[in-house]
């Protein structure tokens, strides 16, 4: 992945981002009176190649001015059919309100809908209203099943098939 909106640049995380990412999360939850969990909800930050990259997914992080200013995810789950969960969608503060929130959740839309997923599962915290809005805004449906501590909304997107679409088969 590498993609830009506006001065930002989006691209597949590296080794070198472990620090920068996890401390952007960090910073965000706490913004939000949420805690940093390295052993629970935030291990994956901190292990992206197993958590990640070993399992099919993709965890990108977003630059401006050459510093690590978001971050977005997502991974295999089988929560439902050929579902994933998108993790880690985090923006700094100053970053906010310029359309790079909904600009990463629709390049993850498609990278997810390349790969031939069909579901995608998002679990939040009200707390984090700026995120539930922009879910909600996406064709993302409410539904049950938070497995998060510090999340008490679970949402759930359906991707479009070519037959739904119109598109004909062989």
């Amino acid at each position: 992945m590498n993609s830009y909106y506006k001065d930002f640049l989006i691209r597949d995380w590296e080794e070198g981002d472990r620090i920068p990412a996890s401390e952007v999360i960090r910073w965000v939850l706490a913004e939000y009176g949420l805690g940093w969990e390295p052993d629970g909800a935030d291990r994956d930050v901190l292990q992206v190649e197993e958590c990640y990259l070993a399992t099919d997914g993709e965890f990108w992080v977003i630059e401006y001015q050459n510093q690590v200013v978001g971050t977005g995810a997502y991974y295999p789950i089988k929560r439902g059919e050929k579902a994933v969960e998108i993790r880690k969608m985090y923006l700094v503060p100053s970053v906010r309100g310029v359309g790079l929130g909904k600009y990463l959740l629709q390049e993850l839309e498609g990278a997810i809908a390349k790969r031939g997923f069909q579901q995608i599962w998002i679990e939040t915290a009200s707390v984090l209203a700026e995120a539930v809005k922009l879910y909600e805004s996406n064709g993302y449906l409410p539904t049950t099943g938070v497995e998060t501590t510090r999340c008490d909304r679970v949402y759930v997107k359906v991707l479009a098939s070519i037959f739904d679409a119109g598109g004909y088969g062989c």
